[in-house]
């Protein structure tokens, strides 16, 4: 099959290529560099590689129509930069969903990158909860918190895809993911943040929100779940939940583990979470075992002396 990774030279987007690429997939990478130069993992790939702005309808035309398989996951992502400019969250990753389904026809697929950032306002009104399952109703705790733009955004994005993709006869898949974590990942998520923090050595160590509950999925289990599900025609139409539900943990307790790998023992200053951050998130992945028989196999203790040791090499 032919795979198009729109933002294909981000995060999951590398490790998705890699993953096709050992399957015997013809893959092409599209990404607008906007997070940075290309770099030697990307070269390694060694695949088409296109630069394109997605928010121009007329980047799309450089774009091969002979694609079965559409993967978008460009977006802008991350907290720091939601907080920093959230009308440029909303503008970007509407712009790429809306010209993306503009421009897709029958019989390409497309799987479209979502988040558990959709539903987050109802974990914290407490109306959802939490493992949390596909069905519960995606609420926006405070509309004008620069937090939800990204919410809004990816909201918007699944009801176009699902309701595009049924008008013009296109099987597409939602995959909502829920900490996805694991080597090249940038610096300012978790558990890069407290790697690097680590490898510097930093004495006192603060850690925030050391009490709330995340589910962590090593990348390589999310990826299994995206080519499962693409590889499904039973999820065609569907909103799926990926993730990790048997490695959920606390803050503090992730930050010991990243301590203990690292060979570090500062004193911990316990700080408070971000604001807006939900206390605990874990998927409920009953969904996405029965459409795909999906189990992950990274365990926690695994995936982040994995990623940690990427980050070392690299320090």
């Amino acid at each position: 099959m032919k795979h198009l990774l729109l933002g294909g030279a981000g995060f999951i987007g590398l490790h998705l290529a890699r993953r096709l690429l050992a399957d015997g997939h013809d893959v092409t990478v599209v990404d607008d560099f906007s997070r940075g130069r290309r770099d030697p993992e990307l070269d390694a790939l060694d695949v088409p590689v296109i630069s394109a702005d997605l928010t121009d309808p007329a980047s799309f035309a450089a774009l091969p129509r002979d694609c079965d398989q559409v993967h978008l996951l460009a977006a802008v992502v991350g907290v720091r930069n939601v907080e920093r400019d959230p009308a440029r969250v909303v503008r970007i990753n509407t712009l790429v969903v809306l010209n993306t389904l503009d421009w897709i026809t029958a019989p390409q697929r497309l799987f479209f990158a979502s988040t558990s950032e959709t539903y987050a306002g109802g974990v914290s009104m407490g109306v959802v909860p939490v493992p949390t399952p596909e069905t519960v109703p995606l609420v926006v705790e405070d509309v004008t918190a620069p937090r939800f733009a990204y919410a809004v955004s990816k909201m918007l994005g699944e009801a176009a895809v699902v309701h595009a993709g049924r008008a013009k006869g296109v099987p597409v898949v939602v995959g909502r993911f829920h900490n996805v974590y694991g080597p090249r990942m940038g610096a300012d998520h978790v558990i890069p943040e407290l790697s690097l923090r680590a490898l510097r050595r930093e004495d006192p160590f603060v850690v925030y929100g050391i009490d709330q509950h995340r589910a962590f999925c090593y990348v390589d289990d999310a990826v299994e779940a995206v080519v499962r599900l693409t590889g499904t025609d039973a999820a065609a139409g569907r909103i799926v939940h990926i993730g990790d539900d048997t490695a959920e943990t606390n803050i503090g307790e992730l930050a010991e583990l990243v301590l203990r790998i690292a060979g570090h023992a500062p004193v911990v200053e316990k700080e408070p979470a971000p604001q807006g951050s939900v206390a605990r998130r874990c998927p409920d992945l009953t969904l996405l075992r029965d459409l795909t028989g999906y189990a992950p196999r990274t365990s926690l203790d695994e995936g982040v002396r994995r990623t940690f040791d990427w980050y070392r090499a690299r320090s």
